[in-house]
């Protein structure tokens, strides 16, 4: 019961007062499609990714995500690049992994994006209760230089992704300490 209690705690720790600093590129994390456009809470995401690139945070886009197979004939990075096309982001502005199936293979396929690009800085945009995880994962991955750019957001449940965020970092957790000592589950390659 003490570890789910600490892992709410971190899920709730992220501070959104701190300021976000340029970065060559934001890594943009997959979530749903439906019907092939962004879920709710992706357009949230994608939303916040345009503004900080139209605000000059950014130059580059990392959209990151693969095929969910809810029905949707595009990968997620494909239907966030229509979105994000569609609000007037330059296609040669945006980067695609239309691999990744989970939080730790959209660090992973980003960073080998990153370092072919010579994108050195980076933001990761996600929601906050995401936001300590996917640091986590990146300092794993040893990411030198990057920063959370999350937000709170306004379409999901606080409760039902609190509590799903809860049990997927204790997930995490677990996978670290297997990963560390070279287990390879389907999970992380």
């Amino acid at each position: 019961m003490f570890c789910l209690g600490y892992l709410l705690w971190l899920i709730n720790s992220y501070d959104e007062s701190k300021p976000i600093e340029q970065a060559d590129a934001a890594i943009v994390l997959g979530a749903s499609l439906w019907s092939d456009k962004p879920s709710p809470a992706l357009k949230e995401r994608l939303d916040y990714a345009d503004e900080l690139y139209k605000d000059g945070k950014v130059g580059m886009l990392i959209l990151s995500g693969g095929l969910d197979h809810n029905g949707s004939k595009l990968t997620e990075a494909e239907g966030m690049r229509v979105y994000l096309l569609a609000k007037g982001i330059p296609s040669e502005k945006m980067l695609l992994d239309n691999a990744a199936r989970s939080t730790y293979e959209n660090l992973l396929n980003s960073q080998v994006i990153a370092a072919e690009h010579h994108l050195d800085k980076l933001l990761i945009v996600t929601h906050d209760y995401h936001a300590p995880r996917a640091m986590e994962m990146a300092r794993y991955l040893d990411y030198k230089n990057v920063q959370a750019a999350a937000f709170h957001s306004e379409v999901l449940s606080p409760l039902k992704n609190q509590s799903r965020e809860v049990l997927a970092f204790a997930k995490w957790k677990v996978d670290a300490v297997l990963l560390h000592f070279g287990y390879r589950s389907p999970d992380y390659p």
